[in-house]
């Protein structure tokens, strides 16, 4: 099997603070979430926004094996070019899915005005 390829964003912002989010660190532990995400190294939004998502996932307990990350590049026409860009109809980067049993329960995409980890709680916890 293929080394699986890894966002460098996605190493966990050591200063977020997980006390100050209970109820999100819950939220993002309450069942076996599977977490995929699309970014790009290159891209500012997913390096001002991943780590703390990263940071959260790591305060919540959730195993490097339920986390899948997807790098994505940009075509010359802006558009969005990677492992599974397609099927999961990824315009904006970051963009993150849970999952839950295969089926999405969640999405988060890069144009939310929340934290990564406070949208998907919010969501998950509903």
């Amino acid at each position: 099997m293929a080394e699986a390829e890894t966002l460098e964003t996605m190493q966990p912002n050591p200063a977020w603070d997980a006390a100050s989010y209970p109820d999100v660190v819950d939220a993002l532990a309450a069942a076996d979430y599977t977490f995929k995400v699309w970014g790009g190294d290159w891209c500012g939004d997913c390096r001002g926004q991943l780590p703390d998502f990263a940071a959260a996932l790591d305060a919540a307990g959730v195993p490097a094996e339920r986390i899948d990350h997807y790098p994505v590049e940009k075509a010359d026409d802006g558009s969005k070019i990677g492992p599974l860009v397609e099927a999961y109809d990824i315009e904006l980067i970051p963009t993150v899915v849970v999952e839950l049993d295969g089926e999405a329960v969640a999405r988060f995409v890069e144009e939310e005005d929340v934290p990564i980890a406070v949208y998907l709680a919010e969501r998950l916890s509903n």
